[in-house]
This record gives structure tokens, C-alpha cells and sequence, in this order.
């Protein structure tokens, strides 16, 4: 975001937002979202100090762009206005210019070109997506940011709504076993072409359940019918299970279960 006035800023020559807030209420709701955006706009605060002002810049074309340049330094993304051509692009080429100390302890200004992910409409979305799901996958300390993070993360995997209360109770030890196995459920399906292939070259072990073990893993399906998830990948610590269905019509898998194995009585 930025610290100019968003208000005097033209989306087309002679049109500014100040005028597009006012012609219709959906761009006043719009307006009061970006408002609200801009007010936690990191800038200079995610500078390493107060004064990285005077040893630490970043220029477009000439001008400082602290938005850009905050962003390059978090190794985070951008998100512009597309107010003008330069903006229109899922990356942006700025200049960093940094006062460093030398190893014999001279200061020294060094200018280089640094790239930084940037969005100003939708599409710039998909040159990102690979670094979106890692940075993601990353930040997931807990079962319920497995489920909230589902959709962007595990796109070629479905879940049960009971699912979702597994994962709300998920053992902290689990964790991350259970997010490392999602991921490579989800490579092996989105490399997947059921006109060619039964089944998914699977990444981590997979195995079906014998003939007297399959009445355990019969669960609701998403339209209701009662149908059998018994192909399942282990886990450890101990004997963590996730047990799905194939789904090659929807190029997916569904999941039905991840916890401990599935006892009889369950």
C-alpha cells in the first residue's frame, strides 16, 4: 500500500478516486476496505531500523517507493493501483541502493536492480500461486490452519466436514507430518490423468485397507451417499492415518479421516 493520499491519485487522466468513490456505494464500501488496508501498511516499519532512511532506499523510475521497497524486503508481494501501465505486471524491476560497511570497515553505497512480486489485478495471481502455497505451508503451526488454508494449499484435495473437527483437536506433534503428507497427496493427484491411469504415482506410502477392515471406513460422502474410504497414508509418530476415496471424475481425492487408525467402534 501507500502513504500518499490514495484520494488524489487518478485512475484514468483527469478522474480521480476521489470522484470514483462517489459513484456508487459499492465503490464507497470498496474505498472504506482500501482505507482500512492502508492503515496496516507496514512501509517504514518493516525497515530493520529507524533510520533506514539514510542507508537503505528503493527508487521506480527515479522516484522512492517505499510500498515496493518494503515489500522486497519482507520478501513479500506488492499490490498496486493498475493506474498506470507500469503497474500492470506480476513483477516489478526497482532500483535498491544500501549503505554497507566493508570488511575493513569503510561505508560504501551499493546500487543493484531487485525484482518484486507485485498484483494489481487477478490474473498477476497465478505467477505467485507456487510461492503463496509456500509461504503458506510455512506459517502452519496448528490442525484448524490446515483446514482454513485447505483450498490454496491442497487444491486437488477434498474433505469431509468431519474432517475439519480431526483437525481442530490434531495432536501438536502431528502437525507437521500431517501437513507434509497433504503435500505430497497433492502432487501426486495434480500430476494425475485418469484417462491414463487407475491411480496417482503416489509420493508417500498408500495401501487399501484388507477385505475384513473396509466396514470401518465407510462414511458419509458429500451428496449423502454412504461410500468406503479405505486407501490410506500413514504418518508418524505413531500409527497416524488418512484415509480417502478416489474422486478421477473431479481429478481429486476426497478425505475422510486423518488421526490415529480407525478402531471399530469409531
Amino acid at each position: 500500500m501507500s502513504e500518499v493520499d490514495v484520494k488524489a491519485l487518478e485512475i484514468a487522466e483527469g478522474y480521480p478516486v476521489n470522484k470514483w468513490i462517489g459513484v456508487s456505494p459499492r465503490n464507497r464500501a470498496l474505498w472504506q476496505r482500501l482505507r482500512a488496508l492502508q492503515g496496516r501498511s507496514p512501509v517504514r516499519s518493516v525497515f530493520p531500523a529507524e533510520d533506514a532512511a539514510d542507508h537503505l532506499e528503493y527508487r521506480h523510475d527515479g522516484e522512492i517507493v517505499l510500498g515496493l521497497g518494503a515489500a522486497h524486503f519482507m520478501d513479500g508481494i506488492a499490490v498496486s493501483l493498475p493506474v498506470a501501465r507500469q503497474w500492470q505486471a506480476d513483477t516489478v524491476t526497482v532500483e535498491r541502493i544500501e549503505l554497507a560497511e566493508d570488511d575493513d570497515g569503510t561505508l560504501d553505497m551499493r546500487h543493484d536492480s531487485v525484482t518484486v512480486r507485485h498484483v494489481s489485478a487477478e490474473p498477476h495471481l497465478d505467477g505467485h500461486v507456487d510461492w503463496i502455497r509456500k509461504t503458506l505451508n510455512e506459517g502452519i503451526t496448528t490442525g484448524p490452519r490446515i483446514w482454513d488454508g485447505r483450498a490454496v494449499l491442497y487444491p486437488h484435495l477434498t474433505f469431509l466436514p468431519r474432517v475439519e473437527g480431526q483437525l481442530g483437536s490434531l495432536n501438536p506433534h502431528w502437525v507437521v507430518p500431517v501437513r507434509r503428507t497433504l503435500e505430497r497427496l497433492e502432487e501426486a493427484v495434480a500430476a494425475w490423468d485418469p484417462a491414463t491411469m487407475a491411480e496417482p504415482e503416489w509420493r508417500t506410502k498408500v495401501s487399501p485397507e484388507g477385505e475384513t477392515r473396509k466396514r470401518v471406513c465407510r462414511f458419509t460422502d458429500l451428496d449423502g451417499e454412504t461410500r468406503t474410504f479405505d486407501l490410506h497414508a500413514r504418518f508418524t509418530p505413531g500409527a497416524g492415518r488418512i484415509h480417502f476415496r478416489l474422486v478421477p471424475e473431479e481429478r481429486a481425492i476426497r478425505l475422510a479421516h486423518i488421526g490415529g487408525k480407525i478402531r471399530p467402534d469409531l
